[in-house]
């Protein structure tokens, strides 16, 4: 069989995982094997969601370093899952999460690992299609071996539920390798706050350079809350003390992939366009016309992002009170 590694997103299915799935289900149909997901701790809530993407059972890997995040140990018991029910591919989102888990696991195994693909086909060797050099290159390889470990990269599968639910079952697993294992823990944890989180936001309101300081961002923010979505930055705006690195979009901070990426200020150098380049639409807000981003943007407005948001929220102001009214 084939099985997700599946990612809790705030109690949820991730919406990576959720494309993983129905990656999983496609080439499943393909080797007419099932589809089993795994997550760590009591998922039990995750059931309806993963039978509508054909999973027919939730192995559930629990145990005193189930509810802790650890590299290491969530590495060595999904490896020890892998073997135990003798899957013959393990697909996961490529996440942070996701690639960290499924290096160890492969590693565990011996078997080769496929990290942040944009297309899979299955067979004897599977024929992929993957990122490299931080973004910029695609790479095309084949994987073998008796498991074929594989992330996907964020935005490159439309998640697509099945118009009838599969049944499925829930099983413990409590694996062995954990116990004496040495390994990393969490000693600390920060809040991100309230709010649409940046690497899954469907509207990405970001900004750079030409923002000028970090009040300038106030309007960034009020734009992104009447969006639904979220704030970014770019790498000047992180130096520069105006917004936490945790907002930054590139090749050192997060990766969008969201329907709409609103560029305001931003120049584009390559690294940032690492960051954003999933992004379904872009519109770049800039002053120079011939900047990296503006020439790659979908939509492209020349002026001051001082004179230009202004008019922008008054429209989403005004569209926001009609759909209250209504």
């Amino acid at each position: 069989m084939l099985l997700v590694l599946v990612e809790d997103d705030s109690g949820a299915v991730s919406g990576g995982s959720q494309e993983a799935l129905t990656l999983a289900h496609g080439l499943a149909t393909d080797l007419n094997v099932p589809v089993h997901a795994a997550a760590f701790g009591t998922r039990g809530e995750f059931a309806a969601t993963l039978g509508a993407y054909g999973v027919s059972t939730l192995h559930l890997l629990e145990g005193p370093f189930a509810d802790a995040y650890s590299p290491e140990c969530w590495g060595a018991a999904l490896a020890e899952l892998v073997r135990h029910i003798g899957a013959i591919g393990v697909i996961a989102a490529a996440s942070e999460w996701g690639n960290e888990v499924l290096a160890h696991a492969s590693a565990r195994t011996g078997e080769a690992f496929a990290s942040n693909c944009v297309t899979v086909d299955a067979g004897q060797q599977w024929s992929l299609t993957r990122v490299r050099g931080g973004g910029m290159l695609l790479e095309d390889a084949e994987l073998a071996g008796a498991v074929k470990f594989v992330s996907l990269t964020p935005g490159a599968v439309e998640p697509a539920e099945l118009p009838i639910p599969q049944q499925i079952t829930t099983d413990s697993f409590v694996p062995e390798s954990t116990d004496t294992l040495v390994h990393s823990t969490i000693v600390d944890r920060k809040s991100r706050g309230a709010g649409v989180a940046l690497s899954t936001a469907r509207v990405v309101v970001s900004g750079g350079r030409g923002v000028g300081s970090a009040e300038g961002f106030e309007s960034l923010e009020e734009l992104a809350e009447l969006l639904g979505g979220a704030v970014g930055c770019s790498r000047v705006a992180t130096n520069s003390g105006w917004r936490p690195h945790s907002d930054q979009v590139g090749l050192t901070g997060t990766k969008i992939a969201a329907d709409l990426y609103i560029a305001c200020g931003i120049s584009g150098a390559t690294q940032h366009w690492v960051g954003c380049m999933g992004a379904k639409s872009i519109l770049a807000i800039n002053t120079d016309p011939e900047a990296p981003l503006v020439t790659r943007a979908d939509y492209a407005v020349i002026g001051d992002v001082h004179q230009v948001l202004p008019a922008i929220l008054e429209r989403a102001r005004a569209r926001k009170q009609v759909q209250g009214v209504a």
